[in-house]
């Protein structure tokens, strides 16, 4: 159960933020177990929950740091990762943040393009230094899962397409800042069907031999992330089942003898840990629906603006006979609705309201949109 005590609740002002940093110890020290029995290498995805005591918990924890901006890179170094546990992705990195990141010596520049090879080779020379890569590869897998978070398929703007491997490993050759030390897949997010993850390693496995057939040795192997978490039962999987996550990927990914594996999660770790708390300012009968309408809105969180995502809503005050309202929020948007026809206990003004598994992609992507008062958080030890 997650620990929220509603009088504890109800002294801080409305909205805000709640993390159950107990839940998420718990749910770190499962995913590291799991992947401790491989030896596998976790970096935490920064962008998931950028939060300092999130990071201070990910660090403790013995979490790398998968970074995909300057900021996110600075936000890892200066709350105590290693820089040789940062690694540093994005389809778009700015010279200023390649520059930052080749400072710092991170462990790795996941590449995704011929032209940021040439850019990066050339940054890394004015200051003398090696940049250590991986070649992010589209791997042409389907996620099975929102077009908006799907990163693996070659309609996609991310990773090097297999056709241009000849091409980038002859351009490789003539770039002598940069060192090839392994090759980089992230195929999407919120991955709930874990045969995805199965195709995903037949794939690797293909890549891995063409590597070999070209003699070149990789002395790691970075799968990326994307495993889901239960938005509709939260209560049911607090934690995901990260023995069968990892346990796939060692049944079927063909490692080579020294060759490290790596991974990069941010949802499955952070997610369930998460909840928005709202007040009801209003409610209006409408026609044909109720309405109820939250303090927070889409600048709170965006998901379900975004990707129609759906989120458990639950009246932590009422305990009356239930009633369907559609639960909306102030923003001058349509699009501002948390969930329609959701049924919960009749609820009235001034009823605290819980909007679940919101530790990912939540606080992190809040905006100032309509001149909102950002978000607070609240921490529950």
């Amino acid at each position: 159960m997650l620990n929220l005590n509603l009088e504890e609740l109800q002294q801080h002002p409305t909205p805000f933020y709640v993390y159950d940093l107990n839940l998420l110890r718990q749910t770190l020290q499962a995913a590291r177990q799991e992947a401790d029995k491989y030896d596998f290498h976790v970096h935490y995805a920064l962008k998931a929950n950028a939060n300092t005591p999130v990071l201070d918990e990910m660090r403790q924890n013995g979490f790398g740091a998968d970074c995909v901006s300057g900021n996110e890179i600075r936000a890892a170094i200066e709350n105590g990762f290693a820089s040789k546990e940062v690694v540093f992705a994005g389809v778009g990195k700015s010279d200023e943040e390649i520059n930052y990141a080749l400072e710092q010596d991170i462990f790795c520049f996941n590449c995704e393009s011929s032209h940021e090879l040439e850019v990066l080779n050339e940054l890394a020379a004015k200051k003398g230094k090696v940049a250590r890569i991986a070649l992010r590869i589209n791997p042409n897998v389907n996620a099975n899962t929102h077009k908006y978070i799907t990163t693996g398929l070659e309609e996609n703007k991310f990773g090097i397409n297999a056709w241009e491997l000849e091409h980038v490993l002859a351009q490789l050759q003539t770039l002598s800042s940069i060192e090839l030390i392994g090759i980089h897949f992230h195929i999407g997010s919120q991955i709930t069907d874990l045969s995805v993850f199965k195709n995903l390693c037949t794939r690797v496995n293909e890549f891995q031999e063409w590597f070999l057939a070209h003699n070149i040795q990789l002395q790691h192997i970075n799968v990326g992330g994307g495993l889901g978490v239960d938005y509709y039962h939260p209560e049911q999987q607090l934690i995901p089942d990260f023995e069968a996550y990892f346990g796939l990927f060692n049944q079927f990914l063909e490692i080579r003898p020294g060759q490290e594996v790596h991974f990069e999660l941010g949802r499955a770790l952070v997610a369930q840990s998460g909840t928005l708390i709202s007040k009801v300012l209003y409610i209006k009968n409408g026609q044909n629906t109720n309405f109820a309408i939250l303090d927070a809105g889409m600048t709170e969180l965006i998901r379900p603006a975004l990707y129609q995502s759906y989120h458990k809503i639950e009246n932590l005050t009422s305990t009356a006979a239930e009633v369907r309202y559609d639960v909306v929020g102030p923003i001058c948007e349509s699009s501002d609705c948390f969930g329609k026809a959701v049924l919960l206990p009749e609820t009235n003004r001034g009823d605290l309201i819980a909007i679940r598994t919101a530790g990912a992609y939540g606080e992190v992507m809040a905006s100032g949109y309509n001149l909102r008062n950002r978000v607070k958080a609240v921490y529950l030890h």
